[in-house]
């Protein structure tokens, strides 16, 4: 059976809904009032249903519209998705790829992977996202990202597992954490400053912590964090990649925890349209795989 609504009779109908009425939406269409209300009226006769009813001067969506409008929704963005590939297939690799990476991935590495890919498609341009634990699903969720690095699955995406980074409670080698010639305890650490960066999902949860301590700051890098910690000011869990020199150096050092003391969190590699792929991002994934593959530290 052939559709009886073209794609642009549901793109009015979703204009209606998202603007909130058929004046607001002529005006973003560019179209008039009478062609909107009339796209509006189409869809209703050849379906014979209500998917609006006027209250005062808004058009508000009936449960019949509700149920039109979230179907149509998902056919309009698979739509506008193929038409996306299809013009990425027919120009060959895309102008610009938006790449979301979870903060914790080692920056030396990624940026080896985008100066490779750089050389080999130098016109791409990359938007690179650096987030923070939920930060990073929301890249997916809300579409900003075509390709991320990710320590979560958010719910309708599949990943592959890319590596796992390995979190050491450290403080500075000064620090009176050091000077109790035991291990130590959750309770030992709450006398202390624990840093903690935060999550910059949009669903963060404030309280969260590793530690419920009375001495905490927030930082939002883990850059920060680092810094702090080696000037003596508190402890924290930090990726022992971030920190190689530091520990060879001696100014930080392993917290002895009876338990603890060390965290893993993995990381995903994930595409946010494995069907509609384009060949620069399908490219860059495979640069990551492998440089993380054949990195030495891993």
């Amino acid at each position: 059976m052939s559709p009886i609504i073209t794609l642009e009779q549901w793109r009015v109908l979703i204009t209606v809904v998202d603007a909130g009425g058929y004046a607001q939406a002529a005006e973003i269409l560019n179209k008039s009032q009478s062609a909107v209300t009339y796209a509006v009226q189409k869809i209703e006769s050849l379906l014979d249903v209500k998917a609006f009813e006027i209250q005062g001067r808004k058009a508000i969506l009936t449960p019949t519209g509700q149920m039109l409008y979230r179907r149509r929704l998902a056919l309009i963005s698979e739509a506008s998705d193929l038409e996306k590939a299809a013009h990425t297939l027919s120009a060959g690799w895309e102008a610009e790829i938006y790449l979301a990476a979870e903060i914790l991935f080692p920056s030396r590495l990624l940026l080896t992977c985008l100066n490779r890919f750089g050389e080999e498609s130098p016109q791409t341009r990359i938007e690179l996202i650096e987030s923070v634990l939920g930060g990073t699903a929301d890249a997916l969720l809300k579409g900003e990202a075509d390709l991320v690095i990710s320590p979560q699955q958010p719910v309708g995406f599949l990943g592959e597992l890319l590596m796992r980074i390995q979190l050491i409670a450290v403080a500075h080698a000064n620090h009176p954490l050091h000077q109790y010639g035991r291990e130590l305890t959750y309770q030992d650490l709450r006398a202390y400053r624990h840093f903690v960066v935060r999550d910059s999902g949009s669903k963060r949860d404030r309280n969260a912590a590793t530690v419920d301590v009375e001495q905490r700051w927030t930082v939002s890098q883990v850059a920060t964090s680092i810094q702090a910690v080696s000037m003596g000011y508190g402890f924290a869990w930090l990726p022992e990649e971030h920190i190689r020199e530091e520990l060879k150096m001696g100014i930080l050092r392993p917290l002895k925890l009876r338990e603890g003391g060390t965290l893993e969190v993995p990381l995903y590699l994930i595409l946010a349209n494995p069907d509609f792929v384009g060949s620069g991002v399908k490219h860059l994934a495979e640069i990551i795989k492998e440089a993380v593959k054949n990195d030495t530290n891993f």
